[in-house]
């Protein structure tokens, strides 16, 4: 019976347990398995379909829809074209980092502690390990003296008790599986504080001009939902130059062979000019500049017909092809008698096509040719609906048209001048100037993440390459002496260690008595 006088301890509610078993279960190591192959899983269709908010080709999303008017609807339903922001990958995630902090902790803390455990005593029947010897030692030695020098000289971690020694190396194999539990968990935080504080940005710019680190500025900008986007790092770049050079002749003319941006930069605590290449990005206190593309900005000056300069400078085109036929447009809302504005294709390279229409032979400016198109009427700029700068609303727009009623069409070459019909006014092509596409991207969890993979390699390195064994040494009552050790990996005990060691404390067979010698 119990003692009425002790304390009744109240039972565990029916939800208490079940919590208990959940989060036993949530916290093994093959739930983090699992949740581990289910992300990378989840994260397939990331890397398939194109996704929203990715500054190097911001209308993939809208091309596939083009492409596939079906299926793209119910994809977008699922999240599918913004995997990485999705509720259920996210759900996915967090469990994931619930499940391995559950499992990792404690387990770190149990190779912690072993890991500065003395070695434990021998076992009761020394007999069943390998390489077991017994015999008399030398009379003229401290077998178990003997053993601790010998054994301490090869760097054996050595305790000595009045009858035995115990002896432990490859310690460091657990000292790297527990690196490798900490720094995998590391690696799960390091990912997550990227997609929670960082940012990507896309950003053009024509060479000459600057370009300010302030949200506005960016042609698109996609921040983490814990990015401070109005505390960007105050800084300014300059495109100062572009270079491109093409392959020339062979089965690869045309492809490209390098191409960098020198660039110019001015921040609170640095300034100073960079050669941005392809992987070689400028970096500035964490916020990096890729160069992702390139091509050709036509310097166009646009007169309306009272002969005012309505626009002028380098205007954006597009590439479309791998010889960089390039398209752009010109809006001039305040162009007089009415607003204007010009579609235009760029050849860097221009010769007549099969059809008679021009095309670009080469991806150089060998020979550089503007041929433009001409609209009026409404370029709804004014109705507050957001526009892209490199696309025309032809909703209310009229297409020029020249004496005979047909399609105004010009082909103009630098330095050539012509004139609109009806006094709308003139188009000059001044030169030619090049662009380049830069990425923006500040991710604060990418260092953790780098350290935690190198952190990572190591750990798993040095556990599955340091073997771990143990060797005791033991006197009995009856004056003989005990030699044996154990494996604690895969790799076996040295064949001649324990040979060596029995010949150190002068170790011979005990008459009559049976040894177990190594395999």
């Amino acid at each position: 019976m119990s003692d009425p006088a002790s304390p009744v301890r109240p039972r565990p509610t029916e939800l208490a347990g079940w919590a208990r078993w959940a989060w036993r279960r949530l916290t093994s190591m093959r739930t983090a398995i699992v949740l581990l192959v289910l992300l990378a899983l989840t994260a397939v269709p990331g890397s398939l379909l194109p996704q929203r908010g990715v500054a190097s080709d911001p209308a993939a999303v809208a091309n596939f829809y083009r492409q596939h008017p079906d299926l793209s609807p119910w994809l977008d339903r699922l999240s599918l074209f913004n995997v990485y922001s999705a509720p259920w990958f996210a759900a996915v995630y967090v469990l994931l980092l619930v499940s391995m902090t559950g499992c990792v902790v404690p387990r770190c803390a149990q190779l912690w502690r072993d890991f500065r455990a003395a070695p434990p005593p021998a076992p009761r029947r020394l007999s069943r390990e390998t390489g077991h010897r017994r015999g008399d030692a030398a009379a003229t030695t401290d077998p178990l003296n003997a053993a601790a020098a010998y054994l301490r000289a090869r760097r054996f971690r050595v305790t000595s008790t009045g009858h035995e020694v115990r002896a432990e190396k490859g310690r460091s194999r657990e000292l790297g599986n527990l690196a490798f539990h900490l720094s995998l968990l590391v690696l799960l935080f390091g990912v997550a504080g990227g997609k929670l504080f960082g940012y990507e940005g896309r950003v053009a710019l024509v060479e000459g001009t600057t370009f300010a680190n302030v949200a506005s500025s960016y042609d698109a900008l996609t921040p983490a939902p814990w990015a401070d986007v109005n505390g960007l790092e105050p800084l300014e770049v300059t495109l100062d130059d572009f270079e491109a050079e093409f392959e020339t002749e062979g089965a690869r003319f045309g492809e490209p062979r390098s191409f960098e941006a020198a660039v110019s930069y001015e921040g609170d605590e640095e300034n100073g000019t960079f050669t941005v290449r392809p992987n070689r990005p400028l970096d500035i206190n964490g916020t990096k500049f890729f160069l992702t593309g390139h091509g050709y900005a036509p310097e166009l000056t646009v007169r309306d017909g009272n002969g005012d300069v309505a626009a002028s400078g380098p205007t954006i085109f597009l590439p479309v092809d791998q010889a960089f036929t390039s398209d752009g447009v010109v809006k001039v809302p305040d162009a007089r008698p009415a607003p204007l504005a010009l579609q235009g294709l760029f050849l860097p390279t221009a010769v007549e096509g099969p059809d008679g229409m021009g095309v670009s032979a080469f991806p150089d400016q060998v020979n550089p040719i503007v041929q433009l198109m001409a609209f009026t009427g409404d370029l709804g700029l004014d109705d507050g609906t957001t526009q892209s700068v490199y696309e025309l609303d032809f909703t209310d727009l009229e297409q020029v048209r020249d004496g005979e009623g047909k399609p105004w069409r010009v082909r103009l070459a630098p330095g050539e001048t012509v004139r609109l019909p009806d006094g709308l006014g003139s188009v000059t092509f001044d030169g030619l100037s090049r662009f380049a596409n830069f990425q923006v991207a500040r991710d604060p969890g990418k260092e953790v993440s780098l350290v935690a993979a190198i952190l990572l390699m190591l750990g798993l390195t040095a556990s599955l390459a340091v073997p771990r064994r143990r060797i005791w040494v033991r006197r009995n009552d009856d004056g003989t002496v005990e030699v044996a050790a154990r494996s604690l990996s895969r790799r076996p005990v040295p064949p001649g260690e324990l040979h060596a060691l029995a010949s150190a404390i002068g170790l011979s067979p005990a008459d009559g008595r049976q040894h177990k010698e190594e395999e």
